[in-house]
């Protein structure tokens, strides 16, 4: 990577910037949202136009570099020798067509951005839990919608075509009649197929949604659980639950009552009259007291909201599991791991109710492997290097502990590097049969394997 000329070369073919280790810029275009996973690439391009990432790509391939894509979301690719990452954020745009109710998301625009575009027609995206993630990532995972996905399914479903550069350099609009297997591929794999530098999607005819927060006092953990596993169970599909055992820091941008706070967060939406959705909580409310109360009415465009997620980079480690039920003996292997008794360092752990419209297969056949999977797992803790051991260690005896109710899948989104270091491990993420069809594609159109600095899905 000491060869200038080539490097020059590269940077002539380029609209955007380049940066070696030590430019000025190099290490913002290397930021990444969780600082336990610096990026510390041989070249980093800042690319501003498909051309740019055509020209970058080829470029890799014939040196033989692997590419990685920093694309805005809380999910990165691994920093490896003689890596060539690629960011696009100088390519971010979001164009909604209000009569085809369709957004065109091109470069790594974060979702609130989609989703304040969306709300200006009365529409509604498929976004994750989190405004800051970008939105190009969690579509190419499969993409939970915490407001929208038990009543529409997974957000990939609604990917209308695929703008990607492949390993080749050539850029391909996909579509599933265009390119069934690449189209199938893509939207499950998380980036192992090439850089996606647009998608289509179909949004939905939503204004509002009835959601928000119940925080309940951590102390009742044990009492709450259950009554809401029922609740849960008995939602129909237009409304969506998950619950968060936390342990928050005594930060500014929290409201006063959660600062340092040991609460149980039941977060809730519903896609419908608010007088219906009101309703349908009622089993929670009757619970009593609660630290905090934030459900209500809201234009979509705040939908965000709804679990507060952090939205400024942070140093955190974080484990998943997929669950196959709720029982007695769950709930209480959780408040064990979790409850007022325990030594759980970990600022959150949460479990999603999944379930309706989630479960069911999308009209073009994709690589989505949590279809089915009744509920997930997620966990993580904030330090830095020197608290690794302490975070790591009880992440995994989380992962160990539930390990008697884990259901074999499990959202692709979710996984952490620990958990995909090896193809091995990966196959078990996606399973055999779903993991071979995608190896296949992948060795059609990246036989040598460039995009890698990644959750890389190869053969076995």
């Amino acid at each position: 990577m000491n060869d200038l000329p080539d490097v020059n070369v590269l940077r002539d073919q380029l609209t955007g910037p380049l940066f070696l280790p030590g430019d000025p810029g190099y290490d913002d275009e290397c930021a990444t949202f969780n600082l336990n996973t610096p990026l510390a690439p041989a070249i980093a391009v800042g690319a501003a136009t498909p051309d740019d990432v055509r020209n970058a790509v080829r470029f890799a391939a014939i040196n033989g570099l692997a590419v990685a894509v920093r694309g805005g979301g809380h999910l990165q690719p691994r920093s490896g020798v003689g890596q060539l990452l690629l960011t696009l954020d100088r390519m971010n745009s979001v164009r909604i067509d209000p009569v085809r109710a369709t957004a065109r998301i091109t470069g790594t625009p974060r979702w609130s951005q989609v989703t304040s575009a969306a709300s200006e027609h009365g529409l509604a995206a498929m976004n994750g839990s989190s405004p800051t993630v970008g939105a190009i990532g969690y579509l190419l995972g499969g993409g939970m919608s915490p407001v929208l996905g038990r009543p529409f399914g997974y957000a990939s479903d609604h990917i209308l075509s695929i703008d990607v550069v492949t390993a080749d350099g050539e850029l391909r609009q996909v579509t599933g009649t265009s390119d069934p297997d690449l189209f199938f591929a893509l939207r499950g794999s998380k980036g192992n197929l090439g850089v996606v530098t647009a998608v289509d999607l179909a949004l939905q005819p939503v204004r509002t949604v009835y959601g928000g927060g119940l925080w309940f006092a951590g102390e009742r953990l044990a009492e709450i659980l259950p009554v809401w596993r029922d609740f849960a169970a008995a939602l129909p599909d237009a409304a969506t639950t998950s619950i968060a055992v936390q342990r928050l820091p005594a930060a500014p941008e929290l409201p006063e009552p959660l600062r340092a706070a040991f609460v149980l967060h039941v977060r809730y939406a519903y896609v419908g009259p608010a007088a219906e959705g009101e309703r349908l909580l009622a089993p929670m409310r009757v619970l009593g007291p609660v630290v905090l109360d934030t459900i209500t009415d809201l234009p979509y465009a705040d939908s965000g909201t709804i679990h507060h997620d952090p939205d400024l980079p942070l140093p955190y480690f974080d484990r998943s599991l997929g669950l196959r039920e709720l029982s007695d003996g769950t709930l209480a292997a959780l408040v064990e791991l979790t409850g007022p008794g325990s030594d759980c360092p970990l600022v959150s752990a949460e479990i999603r109710a999944l379930g309706g419209a989630l479960d069911r297969p999308p009209a073009a056949p994709d690589a989505v492997p949590s279809r089915g999977l009744p509920f997930q797992f997620f966990a993580f803790g904030v330090g830095g290097p020197d608290e690794a051991q302490l975070m790591q260690g009880y992440l995994a005896r989380c992962v160990d502990v539930l390990s008697p109710w884990a259901f074999p899948r499990r959202m692709v989104n979710f996984v952490s590097p620990e958990e995909a270091l090896t193809p091995r491990s990966l196959r078990e993420v996606y399973g055999a049969e779903l993991y071979d069809r995608i190896v296949a594609v992948k060795e059609k159109y990246d036989p040598d394997n460039v995009f890698r600095n990644n959750h890389n899905i190869v053969r076995a």
